[in-house]
């Protein structure tokens, strides 16, 4: 089930992406699994990927073609993630590219593959192949819904963002779609995204841009603490709006083109919370006053990732002693635990490494019982703040997982 409001915006066409989907019955029946993207001759791209060291066949092939040639198609599938599939897996990947290159009047380099599902087993490329002319033949400006269904794995809703934002005459169109519902503690970007603008930016400074709003949006998420092996995001600049490219932060478009992009990735990845797999609530934990960024984040992952921590809020659970032992085995040194507060939303929980005087259960298992749920961590020991966004852990995810492969 998904927390919160998932609904698709209006999903405005980027001019210079054409998207098209077609059924390869790679490993479902009777849905579209299989994705292109055509990208404008000077468009500008960049991307991020796992970090994971046993990752897919397509995350070293889309690496090491983005080295050569700038992308002109992306092509995707789902049901099969091409991973642990060894030589065979990279001459799949690799034959993914040739076959779209061909049939677009392409090099092969200029191919980038995704891919997304089962780890282990072998890509079906002849079913890849044979569905590559159909989703060519479909290739279509409006067609980034159905790309977010069509990416889809254990999501139960697809994923979307988009906006349009005018400056000094010209108006900017940014879209974007992410998929991911478990096996979700990026260290990168998240399962898949793409995003694309019209505005033309540098290729150095694109790749720059997104590499800090990756950072903060979907390398601030997690589920259940496990990185793909095929995580990847895409940020796409078609530069087909008209500006001279953006490359400067003291560029005029910069500050309203970054402040877009924030809000597009932030709503994206945590779109993909709201859907973790068997999710009830949407948690954000928000730790302050630590002494750097690093120790906010162990703290806050400590939290995130605690099962004891995520059942007792599926339970609505006010047993905020797994809170603390949660901060005390973050790693931060020389932790002084006299000085930490803690809060449920607007409930001090834990005052100076005690139970809060002011504090009765009925207060704690009020906000608990709420779908969406701030848990407030003030270190008292500098001035930095970080945040990350997670689930609860219920039956259904065990259910979900455990018939992943059924």
């Amino acid at each position: 089930m998904a927390v919160g409001d998932l609904s698709m915006p209006t999903m405005h066409p980027v001019k210079g992406v054409r998207i098209g989907i077609a059924e390869a019955y790679i490993r479902y029946k009777n849905r579209r699994d299989l994705v292109v993207f055509e990208l404008a001759p000077q468009a500008t791209t960049a991307a991020v990927f796992t970090t994971n060291a046993f990752c897919a066949a397509p995350v070293h092939v889309a690496r090491a073609n983005m080295a050569t040639t700038s992308a002109r198609y992306l092509v995707i599938n789902t049901g099969n993630a091409n991973a642990g599939t060894g030589t065979t897996g990279m001459t799949n990947a690799v034959r993914s590219c040739a076959a779209l290159a061909e049939l677009a009047g392409v090099a092969p380099e200029a191919v980038l593959p995704f891919s997304t599902g089962v780890i282990g087993e072998q890509l079906p490329i002849a079913k890849l192949e044979a569905g590559l002319p159909a989703a060519l033949a479909a290739l279509e400006t409006d067609n980034w819904v159905a790309a977010a269904s069509g990416i889809m794995t254990t999501d139960t809703l697809p994923k979307g963002a988009s906006e349009q934002f005018t400056v000094d005459g010209i108006t900017y169109t940014m879209t974007g779609i992410s998929k991911g519902a478990g096996m979700i503690r990026p260290n990168m970007a998240t399962m898949l995204g793409y995003v694309a603008t019209d505005a033309a930016v540098d290729s150095a400074f694109l790749q720059a841009l997104l590499r800090d709003v990756t950072e903060q949006s979907f390398n601030r998420i997690t589920i259940d603490g496990d990185t793909s092996t095929n995580d990847a995001c895409v940020l796409i600049a078609t530069g087909t709006a008209g500006n001279e490219p953006l490359s400067s932060k003291t560029d005029p478009l910069f500050a309203p083109f970054y402040a877009a992009l924030q809000r597009t990735f932030l709503r994206l990845a945590q779109l993909i919370v709201r859907d973790g797999e068997g999710a009830t609530k949407f948690m954000t934990v928000r730790v302050e006053g630590g002494g750097n960024t690093q120790e906010c984040c162990d703290v806050a992952y400590a939290v995130a990732h605690s099962p004891l921590i995520k059942t007792a809020f599926f339970a609505s659970d006010p047993n905020w002693g797994r809170i603390l032992a949660a901060i005390g085995r973050s790693g931060v040194p020389n932790l002084d635990v006299s000085k930490i507060n803690v809060y449920l939303d607007d409930v001090c929980i834990c005052e100076n490494g005690g139970a809060a005087v002011s504090y009765r259960e009925e207060l704690g298992s009020a906000v608990m019982k709420q779908p969406e749920i701030t848990i407030r961590i003030v270190l008292g020991r500098g001035e930095a703040n970080d945040t990350v966004w997670t689930c609860d852990l219920s039956y259904d995810y065990v259910k979900i997982n455990a018939d992943y492969r059924s």
